[in-house]
Protein backbone atom coordinates (compact mmCIF):
# COMPACT_ATOMS: atom_id res chain seq x y z
CA UNK A 1 0.00 0.00 0.00
CA UNK A 2 1.04 3.53 -0.78
CA UNK A 3 0.55 5.54 2.26
CA UNK A 4 1.37 9.27 3.43
CA UNK A 5 2.09 10.12 7.32
CA UNK A 6 2.53 13.04 8.71
CA UNK A 7 2.69 14.80 12.47
CA UNK A 8 3.58 17.89 14.44
CA UNK A 9 6.33 17.32 17.46
CA UNK A 10 3.29 15.46 19.59
CA UNK A 11 3.59 12.60 17.27
CA UNK A 12 6.97 12.40 15.94
CA UNK A 13 8.43 9.90 18.04
CA UNK A 14 5.27 7.22 17.28
CA UNK A 15 4.79 8.44 14.25
CA UNK A 16 8.75 7.39 13.45
CA UNK A 17 7.78 3.87 14.98
CA UNK A 18 4.87 3.61 13.00
CA UNK A 19 6.60 4.02 9.53
CA UNK A 20 9.47 1.91 10.30
CA UNK A 21 7.14 -0.96 11.32
CA UNK A 22 4.81 -0.17 7.61
CA UNK A 23 8.43 -0.25 5.87
CA UNK A 24 9.65 -3.54 7.35
CA UNK A 25 6.12 -4.66 5.77
CA UNK A 26 6.80 -3.61 2.38
CA UNK A 27 4.48 -0.93 1.66
CA UNK A 28 5.33 2.43 0.44
CA UNK A 29 5.71 5.45 2.94
CA UNK A 30 6.03 8.89 2.33
CA UNK A 31 6.52 10.97 5.38
CA UNK A 32 4.88 14.73 5.09
CA UNK A 33 7.04 15.79 8.77
CA UNK A 34 7.51 16.73 11.23
CA UNK A 35 11.09 15.79 11.15
CA UNK A 36 12.29 16.79 14.78
CA UNK A 37 10.86 17.10 18.59
CA UNK A 38 10.96 20.71 17.72
CA UNK A 39 7.27 22.35 18.08
CA UNK A 40 5.53 23.05 15.07
CA UNK A 41 1.79 22.94 14.09
CA UNK A 42 -0.24 20.42 13.91
CA UNK A 43 -2.16 21.84 10.59
CA UNK A 44 0.24 22.32 8.31
CA UNK A 45 0.84 18.60 8.46
CA UNK A 46 -2.59 17.46 8.41
CA UNK A 47 -3.34 19.37 5.31
CA UNK A 48 -0.09 18.32 3.65
CA UNK A 49 -1.21 14.33 4.25
CA UNK A 50 -4.97 15.38 3.55
CA UNK A 51 -4.25 16.86 -0.08
CA UNK A 52 -1.85 13.94 -0.60
CA UNK A 53 -4.87 11.35 0.10
CA UNK A 54 -7.44 13.39 -1.65
CA UNK A 55 -5.42 13.64 -5.09
CA UNK A 56 -5.23 9.68 -5.50
CA UNK A 57 -1.67 8.91 -5.39
CA UNK A 58 -2.16 7.17 -1.51
CA UNK A 59 -3.89 4.94 -0.41
CA UNK A 60 -4.76 6.15 3.26
CA UNK A 61 -3.06 9.07 5.82
CA UNK A 62 -2.30 8.33 9.09
CA UNK A 63 -1.37 11.83 10.92
CA UNK A 64 -0.56 12.01 14.44
CA UNK A 65 -0.19 15.08 17.51
CA UNK A 66 -0.26 14.82 21.18
CA UNK A 67 -3.74 13.47 21.13
CA UNK A 68 -4.47 13.21 17.51
CA UNK A 69 -7.78 15.89 18.01
CA UNK A 70 -6.25 19.05 16.09
CA UNK A 71 -4.64 17.31 13.67
CA UNK A 72 -7.81 15.30 12.97
CA UNK A 73 -9.66 18.65 12.42
CA UNK A 74 -7.30 20.26 10.68
CA UNK A 75 -7.26 17.55 7.86
CA UNK A 76 -10.95 16.81 7.81
CA UNK A 77 -11.12 20.45 6.26
CA UNK A 78 -9.45 18.81 3.48
CA UNK A 79 -12.55 19.10 0.88
CA UNK A 80 -12.88 15.01 0.33
CA UNK A 81 -11.00 13.79 3.76
CA UNK A 82 -12.94 11.46 5.74
CA UNK A 83 -10.32 11.50 8.85
CA UNK A 84 -11.12 9.30 12.31
CA UNK A 85 -9.60 10.05 15.67
CA UNK A 86 -8.99 6.08 16.62
CA UNK A 87 -7.74 4.72 19.39
CA UNK A 88 -8.26 1.03 19.70
CA UNK A 89 -8.32 -1.89 17.10
CA UNK A 90 -12.48 -1.63 17.15
CA UNK A 91 -12.78 2.21 16.49
CA UNK A 92 -10.28 1.57 13.52
CA UNK A 93 -12.23 -0.98 11.95
CA UNK A 94 -15.55 1.04 12.70
CA UNK A 95 -13.62 4.32 10.59
CA UNK A 96 -12.92 1.84 7.61
CA UNK A 97 -15.98 -0.71 7.32
CA UNK A 98 -18.68 2.25 8.41
CA UNK A 99 -17.06 5.66 7.21
CA UNK A 100 -14.47 4.77 4.61
CA UNK A 101 -11.95 6.74 6.70
CA UNK A 102 -9.21 7.85 4.36
CA UNK A 103 -7.30 9.33 7.05
CA UNK A 104 -7.05 8.20 10.50
CA UNK A 105 -5.35 10.28 13.49
CA UNK A 106 -3.47 8.74 16.50
CA UNK A 107 -2.15 10.37 19.75
CA UNK A 108 1.59 10.08 20.10
CA UNK A 109 1.27 10.79 23.80
CA UNK A 110 -2.22 9.03 24.10
CA UNK A 111 -1.28 5.58 22.06
CA UNK A 112 1.49 3.47 22.59
CA UNK A 113 3.54 1.61 20.25
CA UNK A 114 1.86 -1.78 20.51
CA UNK A 115 -1.30 -0.84 20.24
CA UNK A 116 -0.78 2.05 17.51
CA UNK A 117 0.80 -0.60 15.46
CA UNK A 118 -2.47 -2.54 16.31
CA UNK A 119 -5.01 -0.12 15.08
CA UNK A 120 -2.94 0.71 11.77
CA UNK A 121 -3.03 -3.08 10.45
CA UNK A 122 -6.73 -3.47 11.68
CA UNK A 123 -7.58 -0.67 9.45
CA UNK A 124 -5.46 -1.71 6.63
CA UNK A 125 -6.95 -5.27 6.78
CA UNK A 126 -11.13 -3.76 7.14
CA UNK A 127 -13.07 -3.20 3.78
CA UNK A 128 -15.36 -0.68 3.38
CA UNK A 129 -19.46 -1.74 3.71
CA UNK A 130 -21.22 -0.03 0.82
CA UNK A 131 -24.01 -0.36 2.63
CA UNK A 132 -23.07 2.68 4.21
CA UNK A 133 -22.34 4.65 1.28
CA UNK A 134 -25.82 6.52 1.39
CA UNK A 135 -24.24 7.97 4.77
CA UNK A 136 -21.40 9.12 2.97
CA UNK A 137 -23.08 10.65 0.21
CA UNK A 138 -24.83 12.90 2.71
CA UNK A 139 -21.07 14.08 4.33
CA UNK A 140 -20.34 14.98 0.10
CA UNK A 141 -23.37 17.06 0.26
CA UNK A 142 -22.22 18.93 3.44
CA UNK A 143 -19.31 19.55 1.89
CA UNK A 144 -20.80 20.62 -1.63
CA UNK A 145 -19.55 17.98 -3.43
CA UNK A 146 -23.01 16.23 -5.16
Amino acid sequence: MKIAIGSDHGGYELKEKIKSFLILENHDVTDFGTNSLASVDYPDYGKKVGEAVVNGTYDFGIVLCGTGIGISIAANKVKGVRAALVYDDNTAYLAKAHNNANVIALGGRTTSEETAISIVNTFMNTTFEPRHQPRLDKIKNIEGKE
